[in-house]
């Protein structure tokens, strides 16, 4: 744990708040760009987050949004379901952020 303090807020609500995160704006930017697959804004959120992070992090940012895209799916796809242990302690923060309607299980 860094010790800092995230607000996961900014990243879940319909417009972007200040996640705390370092180059926040640019991530949550390219992720949106990523998952709506619009090329032209896809562009434009790439080169803003290598801008922002450099070409080397840039591939560890491209890596991470494609795992966690391949796990969702393979997780959605195959419906495997929310594990008791996860689903009691996440319970709090799934509320918190109406996550349980995005899925059913």
């Amino acid at each position: 744990m860094s010790g800092d303090d995230y607000q996961i807020a900014g990243v879940l609500s319909a417009e972007s708040g200040d996640t705390r995160v370092a180059h926040g704006a640019q991530l949550v930017r390219f992720v949106e760009a990523v998952l709506a697959n619009d090329v032209d804004d896809l562009a434009t959120a790439r080169d803003a987050v290598r801008d922002a992070v450099g070409p080397a992090a840039f591939v560890d940012v491209c890596a991470t949004v494609a795992s966690f895209s391949a796990v969702v799916k393979l997780a959605d796809g195959s419906g495997i379901p929310l594990e008791a242990e996860k689903a009691e302690r996440t319970a709090d923060l799934r509320a918190e952020f109406g996550l349980d309607g995005l899925w059913k299980g």
